[in-house]
């Protein structure tokens, strides 16, 4: 279950405030800041004013990774080997984040399945015979398309994998349909220059379960798990290079392989060519140029950390030294809106110019090299005999007519084989992922707290460097700025506004008990909101079906509360901010981690805070928050993740499940190789030893009470069988639904931060 609303309204917050301190309205003053602090002016929504201002810092991350990404190269030009050495880490770490993990079979065939008679030949010419193919790729899962190969014992000039663009079938590449122009039909071009050509199908961009396209519904759950689309389609085509390399005939003299793709082919070509070597050449066409504006483009292409070490340029310089031709040509018209469940993007051609200033920085890369690069770069429709011409050489061809002679293959039935079998692929890997984290874990000394302690800490550094992405910059001087602006029954209310990094700032709310004496330092409890809330929800009537007013009635019973603002409202435009952030290798929590570090920083000054005694409270998103936060910032001294914690990866890469987030609108919420590190339980670990309690209400629909328990009990067996620590780790089961049931965890913050329950 998930908390969404209409985003407040300046008029409303007006009302609000105006509810929240009816009883008490003569004590407030907005004029009036916290002592030690500046008064915060900042008119109109806070909140809103906090997201655009991480939109503006991540657009500037996402421009100055073009400069820092040179730090990650340490290119060797004095010759092809050495040159193939120095970048070998940069080759790994694509082949890495596209997700080209499983292995591909040591041995490599092909299957001929046409339907037809004629010995499996569905077309033919004098010179060559088209058949539709089967060939393993990895795992259980195939490649299907359509190989055309000479007749007879004629020698083929050479290989060629030419990839379509996910609108495209093989059949139109290779001339069997009608109304496509010769141009685009560059598989029966280069067959009629000779060459073997193996055609690929590709995942299509069909639309289905409302606005959720076939390529997306297969990224989500990959994402998870350290997969991709790009990478599985990437290995479809290194397995047809495998049957290459393996079936020559006896004889032949050919030995040069390429592979030539346009649009999400032209993707495909470029990425398989810097993967693999053993590809002599190289054409991509309308796809090369800025990568900046990736976020832009159909969530399917989002790679995580592409832009940290990846422009177009950077993996152009892979297929150094060998042959690559860019052939720039008008990009597939492709757009998906927003505010459907769908990740809203699009394709558009970018500017000559743009495009000729990548293709300089790619040649500026090995400007200087003793080796010559055949590369260039052509402008015109893809396919142009300009193009061919550069990327196969000038060779005689003979355009002779092409006569079906069988039944040609259902496609669409071969596309749901494809897709049921990379689905499929998924959910074998989602099975397997508990006993991959447990050997990614196991590492952890659990012989004692203090053994414990030490080796907890490469995870935690893992978690956030290659999870969660951490920004290498120091926090601003806070700068506090704060205004009364609410009082309750037993505690005044400021919203308090602090620098973080340039244009982001930290918002929330601060409640002060009253009562507090000179001298006197008071434990905290962070509260947390959920999706699309905000912190007024935590302290007033505003979702109190959800919040129970928690920070205020924390504040009543004497903690101090602090409510931030967290970043996940506003819908689309919090959701593109994931988007801007994945390919700078970063995250939302790239983020909200350094907020709650100033948060609490900033709170451990205050002369009634007790900097010792500070715990975090968090529901739904703001549960999210319990299991990514309080790992980072360890002054948190307990977590309590309520309405939240399940089985989380099996919540975002099950296709099965009704729970699971693969069908919904939060095409935010993947975070890349969870599968392979971190789920709940792991989450948890990078809390222990410090206290954590799971607060759940059985009637909740995120998720059913089996798989809650299921994860949980790998926590409480960590705190209570291995660490001997159990009255550190509880769970509260209540009868209820996705709501704060405030009374076990009230007990739980009065414990930990040592703090008297107030007498009734």
């Amino acid at each position: 279950m998930r908390i969404s609303k209409t985003p407040f309204s300046v008029t409303f917050l007006c009302t609000l405030c105006i509810t929240i301190s009816s009883a008490n309205a003569e004590e407030n003053d907005p004029k009036k800041a916290l002592p030690g602090t500046d008064l915060l002016t900042i008119e109109g929504d806070v909140a809103s004013h906090l997201v655009a201002g991480v939109d503006r810092f991540l657009l500037r991350e996402i421009d100055a990774s073009v400069a820092k990404r040179a730090s990650f190269w340490n290119r060797d030009l004095s010759s092809a080997e050495a040159y193939e050495k120095s970048v070998a880490k940069n080759r790994a770490r694509l082949t890495h984040i596209l997700g080209v993990r499983d292995a591909r079979p040591s041995s490599s065939e092909l299957q001929f399945v046409s339907p037809s008679a004629s010995g499996g030949v569905i077309a033919e010419t004098p010179t060559y015979e088209v058949r539709a193919v089967r060939w393993r790729a990895f795992g259980r899962v195939h490649g299907e398309g359509l190989m055309i190969s000479p007749r007879g014992d004629r020698a083929a000039r050479g290989d060629i994998v030419a990839i379509p663009d996910a609108g495209q079938t093989p059949e139109m590449l290779c001339g069997l349909v009608e109304g496509i122009p010769e141009a685009q039909q560059f598989a029966r071009m280069l067959a009629n220059r000779g060459f073997r050509v193996l055609v690929p199908t590709l995942i299509d961009r069909t639309i289905v379960r409302s606005t959720l396209t076939n390529r997306e519904f297969l990224y989500r759950s990959a994402f998870e798990l350290g997969r991709h689309i790009i990478g599985y389609e990437v290995q479809k085509v290194l397995a047809g290079v495998d049957y290459f390399v393996e079936n020559r005939k006896p004889g032949a003299s050919h030995s040069k392989i390429g592979v030539i793709g346009y649009g999400e082919g032209g993707l495909l070509a470029l990425y398989a060519g810097a993967i693999d070597t053993r590809i002599d050449s190289v054409c991509t066409s309308g796809f090369f140029g800025p990568r900046e504006a990736v976020w832009k483009e159909p969530i399917e292409r989002n790679v995580f950390g592409l832009l940290e070490q990846f422009g177009d340029a950077e993996v152009a310089t892979l297929v150094y030294p060998r042959n690559l031709v860019v052939e720039m040509s008008t990009l597939p018209a492709v757009s998906y809106a927003p505010g459907k469940r769908g990740g809203p993007g699009a394709l558009t051609t970018p500017s000559r110019e743009t495009v000729e200033a990548e293709w300089k920085r790619a040649q500026d890369f090995v400007k200087g090299s003793k080796v010559e690069w055949p590369a260039k770069l052509v402008f015109g429709d893809f396919g142009s005999s300009a193009a061919l011409v550069a990327f196969v050489g000038r060779v005689d061809w003979v355009d002779a007519p092409l006569k079906v002679v069988g039944k040609l293959v259902d496609a669409k039935a071969r596309h749901k084989r494809q897709l049921e079998e990379l689905d499929a692929h998924n959910q074998r890997l989602l099975a397997d992922s508990p006993y991959v984290r447990r050997e990614f874990m196991k590492k952890l000394d659990t012989s004692s707290v203090e053994k414990y302690e030490a080796s907890v800490e490469w995870y935690r550094k893992f978690f956030y460097d290659e999870v969660i992405g951490r920004f290498e910059r120091p926090l601003l001087p806070p700068k506090p700025k704060t205004r009364q602006t609410y009082s309750g029954e037993g505690w005044t209310g400021y919203e308090v506004v602090l620098d973080v990094f340039p244009d982001v700032i930290a918002y929330g709310i601060l409640l002060v008990p009253a009562g507090i004496k000179n001298g006197e330092r008071r434990p905290v409890v962070v509260c947390q909101h959920g999706l699309e809330g905000r912190p007024q929800d935590v302290i007033g009537k505003p979702s109190y079906h959800y919040y129970k007013a928690f920070a205020a009635k924390l504040a009543q019973r004497g903690f101090v509360t602090f409510a931030p603002q967290n970043l996940y409202i506003f819908r689309d435009r919090f959701r593109t901010l994931q988007r801007k952030a994945n390919p700078i290798k970063k995250s939302l929590f790239s983020v909200i981690v350094p907020q709650h570090q100033q948060i609490v920083d900033w709170m451990q000054t205050l002369p009634f805070v007790d900097p010792e005694r500070i715990g975090f409270y968090g529901l739904s998103y703001g549960g999210k928050t319990a299991m990514r936060v309080p790992p980072l910032v360890k002054d948190y001294k307990f977590s309590i993740c309520s309405a939240d914690f399940n089985e989380w990866v099996w919540k975002n890469a099950s296709t099965r499940a009704r729970y699971s987030y693969v069908w919904t609108g939060e095409y935010e919420i993947f975070e890349f190789d969870l599968g392979s590190t971190f789920n709940y339980a792991e989450m948890a670990a990078l809390i222990a030893p410090r206290p954590f309690m799971v607060e759940r209400g059985h009637f909740d629909g995120v998720a059913p009470d089996e798989t809650v328990g299921y994860e949980f009990a790998k926590v409480r067996n960590l705190y209570a069988a291995r660490l001997k620590i159990p009255e550190r780790c509880e769970i509260e089961w209540f009868d209820g639904p996705h709501t704060i049931n405030a009374k076990a965890t009230f007990d739980f913050c009065h414990r930990h931060l040592d703090w008297p329950v107030p007498k009734k």
